[in-house]
């Protein structure tokens, strides 16, 4: 059985908060130090989180003796220096979504964990979903055939606890760098293949329209002759998530899936008749990715989705961006 890991957490966050530190305690690790750049901040969630230390110097959290690996959660622009001093510091990174703000500094922060010799791995939750489990498994075994299509509705209502630099951050924030990114790696995961060209279309629908958008739809080329299509919006308290796969067939159908909970269903359909499909143990997101995180680090089995992954999900995200400035199909870098 893997050794338990010594966390240092980078990035006094709400998902820090809510999702990854319970899970890193509930499969037996632990936290040691939380970094944020405010010390009140810091001092204040180290209380509230029972974290026994809180540092705002980057070097004194990574550079411990009792740190194993590093959880970076701070805002977008700062994953770069952070995901690479960690690796510097010889520490395991588990990083979260999007990577970085451009394609160079995603590639240059998972050469220099490989340069160090350290696990890396991207905080994308939708793969570890038994939802999406379920799904990569179906297309993998050919319960549908070949894939001609994926509909991906990610259309949410962002709590306003969560507000903050989504919607204000004009070069980091938005439902691109945001939820679109999820949605690029849960097809990724599923098709194992990658995007090619992006056509997006986006509107500020319930926040200031010189911000970043709100609401995005994108038609994306993913390799193979498929055809993939996302709506991603923080305005839509209604209707839950869902995600179709449609094949020459059969149709997979799943529903409530695009969340950090694990919750949702999945059906097959042939002949406009669905089965339910099993979905197997509705372990929490969190914990199976730090449980596969910590594994990796022994040596023994790999990280639900790597670096490397990560990039590919920030390019596609990228390249929507690039559609939406320019009203033009943009190339996957």
């Amino acid at each position: 059985m893997p050794q338990p890991l010594r966390w240092a957490l980078v990035g006094a966050s709400d998902i820090a908060a809510t999702k990854v530190l319970p899970a890193i305690r509930a499969i037996g690790h632990s936290a040691v130090v939380v970094r944020s750049g405010d010390a009140e901040h810091a001092d204040r969630w180290a209380a509230e989180h029972d974290v026994p230390e809180a540092v705002t110097d980057l070097r004194a959290a990574l550079e411990r003796d009792d740190v194993d690996a590093v959880y970076v959660s701070s805002v977008n622009a700062r994953h770069y220096e952070q995901v690479e001093a960690a690796a510097a510091a010889g520490k395991h990174v588990l990083a979260e979504k999007p990577l970085a703000l451009s394609l160079d500094d995603a590639r240059s922060m998972v050469a220099a964990c490989e340069s160090a010799g350290v696990v890396m791995a991207t905080n994308h939750h939708l793969p570890a979903s038994p939802t999406h489990r379920a799904l990569k498994k179906a297309v993998r075994e050919g319960a549908v055939g070949d894939v001609r299509a994926l509909r991906v509705h990610h259309a949410v209502q962002l709590p306003q606890r969560l507000a903050g630099w989504r919607i204000d951050d004009p070069e980091g924030g938005g439902v691109v760098l945001d939820v679109t990114v999820h949605d690029a790696a849960a097809v990724a995961a599923i098709l194992g293949t990658a995007g090619r060209s992006v056509m997006a279309v986006g509107l500020n629908q319930d926040n200031d329209p010189a911000g970043p958008f709100d609401a995005v739809m994108t038609s994306i080329e993913w390799e193979g002759g498929v055809l993939v299509q996302t709506h991603d919006a923080y305005n839509n308290p209604h209707l839950p998530t869902s995600l179709h796969v449609l094949g020459t067939e059969g149709a997979l159908v799943a529903e409530d899936c695009n969340t950090g909970d694990p919750v949702g269903s999945v059906a097959l359909w042939r002949d406009h008749k669905a089965e339910p499909v099993d979905v197997g143990p509705r372990d929490d997101l969190y914990e199976v990715t730090v449980r596969a995180f910590g594994a990796a680090v022994a040596g023994e089995g790999g990280v639900v989705v790597s670096g490397p992954d990560g990039v590919r999900s920030l390019a596609v995200s990228l390249a929507a961006l690039e559609s939406l400035r320019t009203g033009a199909r943009a190339v996957v870098g």
